[in-house]
C-alpha cells in the first residue's frame, strides 16, 4: 500500500496501519509547490500577505512571531545559518529598528527592509534567503528532518530503501551525514583507537553521490533545479 504523511509522522502512521516494517519510504523535504502558491500561507515573497509560513497552521509560532520577538542576535544567526545570507547582520538590525515603531506584519514590509540591506543589484530576489531562513526556523525543519530519518530507517525491512529528496544544501548535508552515520558499523567515540562497541553494519548507502535532475525534468519543473536525491538501504536487521 502507498501511504502519504508528514515526515515526522512516519512511525505513528505505520503503527496505526498495523505495519512493523516497510519496503520503502520516500521523503520529499521542504515546502510544497501547493503551499508556495497559496497566497494566504505567507511562504512566498510574491504575495503581499500577513507573515505566517507555518506548514502546520495549528502550531503557535509563526513568521510574524519570529520577526517581531526574536532578538537581533537570534535573527542574525538564523538568517545567516539557515539562509546562508551574507547580509544577515544588516537585515536583522533593520528589522529590530523598524519594529520599535510598529510591528512588521506583512511580507511586503519585510521585503522592503531586506532590500535596504542590499547595496548592489541582486541577480536573485533579495528576500529569497531570508524567507527560507525564517520558514526553516518557524517549522524547525532541520531538527524534524534529522529525527525523521532515524525513525524512517528503523521501519525498513531488509532490502527496504529510504529515498530522500532535498532542495537546499543545509538539508542535503543533514541527509548525507545521517546516512553516513547509519551506514557506519562502529559507533565508538573517535578518540578510541580500536572498536569496542561491537557494532554491526545494518545499512548501505546506494547513492555515493546525489542524483540530480536532468534537463528534461527541469523543463517540466523549474523548481527542481536545486533538488538532490539520496538513497539508503537496510542490509541487516
Amino acid at each position: 500500500a502507498l501511504v502519504g504523511c508528514q515526515s515526522w509522522e512516519v512511525q505513528t502512521i505505520a503503527y496505526m496501519a498495523g505495519v512493523d516494517k516497510v519496503d520503502g519510504i520516500l521523503m520529499d523535504i521542504g515546502v510544497s509547490s501547493k503551499q508556495l502558491d497559496d497566497p494566504e500561507r505567507g511562504f512566498s515573497y510574491r504575495y503581499d500577505v500577513k507573515l505566517d509560513m507555518r506548514m502546520n497552521t495549528e502550531q503557535k509560532i509563526s513568521a510574524y512571531d519570529v520577526v517581531n520577538t526574536y532578538t537581533e542576535e537570534q535573527l542574525s544567526k538564523i538568517i545567516f545559518e539557515y539562509g546562508e545570507e551574507r547580509h544577515a547582520r544588516k537585515i536583522a538590525k533593520l528589522i529590530v529598528e523598524e519594529r520599535k515603531s510598529s510591528p512588521i506584519e506583512k511580507t511586503s514590509d519585510l521585503i522592503t527592509l531586506i532590500k535596504r540591506a542590499y547595496p548592489e543589484r541582486a541577480s536573485k530576489h533579495p528576500a529569497k534567503k531570508t524567507f527560507q531562513a525564517i520558514r526553516i526556523e518557524v517549522n524547525r525543519e532541520l531538527e524534524v528532518l534529522e529525527n525523521a530519518i532515524s525513525k524512517a530507517a528503523e521501519l525498513l525491512k531488509v532490502g527496504g530503501r529510504l529515498a530522500i529528496i532535498t532542495f537546499h544544501s543545509l538539508e542535503d548535508r543533514i541527509v548525507k551525514n545521517k546516512f553516513k552515520d547509519l551506514a557506519t558499523a562502529c559507533k565508538c567515540p573517535k578518540d578510541i583507537p580500536i572498536c569496542v562497541c561491537g557494532g554491526v553494519k545494518k545499512f548501505e548507502i546506494i547513492t555515493k553521490k546525489p542524483i540530480i535532475p536532468i534537463d528534461n525534468e527541469l523543463k517540466n519543473n523549474n523548481r527542481a533545479h536545486s533538488s538532490k536525491l539520496r538513497i539508503l538501504e537496510r542490509i541487516l536487521d
